[in-house]
């Protein structure tokens, strides 16, 4: 089931891009949406108690002790959902934006968003870490030419920064990866699956180096300050599309390593380091926010408000409490559907009016109100607003860093202050005021625009209301790697009813 999942969009990439021209794109779509099919039926069958399920394990290099081994828990099935989710919306939004001859035309883009699925299914499905490693760095040729072959002037310079930063934080991975080869290799026989390295005893001080191998790495990906500058450029250069697929898909491998392979298999290292990434995540949290205050270009903006999402997620993981790790995964999920529908409405805007700039906008939605309209829905999922999906997930972290301390919550509840005016400030200069000359012949979104971002805001609604999908699935994951890996037990006392009625036949002797 996992290999179709994963090979479906890599095999179908390499058709696209030798297939006529006047089919690419809708072959395209037409594996994507297969993709989704495949994904939801796995869904289906996927049992929330039953642990990693679809286990695929063969040996693939016996010396270094490598397998091609895959499989799916809730925090992996849930990222899945969401990356087959987002990627024939975004092919469908780019539909014509895609046919720019400069990077290749749609075939290329088309081939290249379709491996860079199937390379992220990968990540998010594998189980040795060495597989991982493999396909974590593949997924940087794709995003590479996305990004630099698709979208505006100075594109080039940004794919490079873009690569640069990735290519050093995959660089320090790669010496932890080596590192764990030559602890298993001590205590045994060499492996790189998880499920045994969750059960060694790497020791204190090797343990501690190895993770910070891991979680710089995820830094850099997620991203967090300070090693977050790559972030505003490429979403500035980039189309909307790709900013959806590296801020919604790809920045997510951060968050999941972070959970999958920082707290599964270093749990002493990450309780030690606690104190040192809360407060990287504060201050994401509130320098992230503030500098999108600060933005003029709203592709660039909406990249930097990701910086401090980014820090909730990981301020919410790092809290090691069951209501923390299952806020985090949520905000993965809902941060994923909120900033792709503010991108890809973003983007509809910039077709409209030619520039990016917010200062040279405004009084759009008097002319197209159904434009205003879904911009105002994904900024305010954006800030958090109740009702909408990502306001459950910000609620639970919230609560889990007060939990932690109260100063750690009182600084990143400031958060909710500063989303507010972002958004809200963003939203009145672009569409709101009189209408200029120029605006007013400006087009409303078309069917086609709609049906790409519609799918997204009726989740966020769905699940502001209903969230029990999400933490039916991601809670016993998260119980499971805290209580049996981390060793914290935070779940409420609960009451034995023999207890209870002891208590009372003493009350009524009494």
């Amino acid at each position: 089931m996992l290999s179709f999942l994963i090979w479906l969009p890599v095999v179908g990439a390499a058709v696209v891009a030798f297939a006529p021209r006047s089919l690419s794109k809708t072959l395209g779509l037409g594996i994507a949406l297969a993709t989704l099919v495949v994904a939801v039926v796995a869904a289906v069958q996927y049992d929330v108690d039953g642990g990693r399920q679809f286990v695929e394990e063969v040996e693939w290099i016996e010396a270094f002790g490598v397998h091609y081994a895959l499989g799916l828990d809730g925090l992996g099935l849930l990222m899945v959902l969401l990356t087959v989710l987002l990627v024939p919306l975004v092919l469908g939004a780019e539909w014509f934006k895609a046919d720019d001859p400069a990077g290749g035309g749609a075939r290329a883009f088309v081939a290249w968003a379709l491996a860079l699925e199937g390379l992220s299914l990968a990540v998010f499905c594998a189980t040795d870490v060495f597989l991982f490693y493999v396909v974590f760095e593949a997924t940087l040729i794709p995003a590479y030419f996305l990004v630099g072959s698709f979208g505006r002037e100075g594109r080039g310079a940004a794919a490079l920064k873009f690569l640069m930063f990735q290519l050093a934080g995959g660089l320090i991975l790669l010496a932890s990866v080596i590192g764990l080869y030559v602890v298993s290799s001590q205590a045994g026989e060499p492996s790189y699956l998880l499920s045994d390295l969750e059960k060694l005893d790497i020791g204190t001080e090797a343990g501690r180096w190895l993770f910070f191998g891991f979680f710089i790495a995820f830094a850099i990906k997620a991203p967090l300050f300070p090693v977050h500058t790559w972030l505003a450029d490429t979403t500035e250069k980039a189309t909307p599309g790709t900013g959806v697929l590296l801020v919604c898909i790809l920045d997510k491998i951060g968050t999941f390593g972070m959970l999958r392979f920082c707290l599964g298999i270093f749990p002493e290292a990450s309780q030690w380091a606690t104190p040192f990434v809360i407060t990287l995540a504060l201050i994401s949290v509130v320098y992230g926010a503030l500098l999108a205050i600060g933005q003029d270009d709203v592709f660039r903006l909406i990249g930097l408000t990701s910086l401090s999402h980014f820090g909730l997620i990981t301020l919410g993981i790092f809290t090691m409490s069951t209501q923390g790790g299952t806020g985090s995964i949520l905000y993965m999920v809902n941060h994923g559907l909120g900033t792709a529908a503010l991108f890809l409405v973003a983007g509809y805007l910039y077709d409209r009016r030619g520039t990016s700039l917010i200062s040279e906008m405004g009084g759009i939605e008097k002319v197209a109100p159904v434009l205003a309209g879904l911009f105002l829905v994904a900024g305010l999922a954006t800030l958090g607003l109740p009702g909408l999906s990502p306001f459950v997930s910000e609620f639970m972290v919230l609560l889990a860093a007060f939990g932690y301390a109260w100063y750690v919550g009182a600084i990143a509840i400031t958060a909710v202050v500063l989303a507010a005016i972002y958004v809200l400030w963003m939203y009145q200069r672009t569409m709101t005021g009189p209408t200029p000359a120029d605006v007013e012949g400006t087009a409303d979104l078309g069917l086609r625009e709609i049906a790409a971002v519609a799918p997204l805001v009726v989740a966020l609604v769905f699940l502001g209301f209903y969230p029990a999908p999400l933490t039916d699935v991601s809670n016993p994951t998260v119980g499971e790697l805290l209580h049996e890996q981390v060793g914290v037990d935070d779940d409420p006392p609960t009451v034995d009813p023999t207890d209870v009625e002891h208590d009372e036949q003493e009350a009524e002797a009494h």
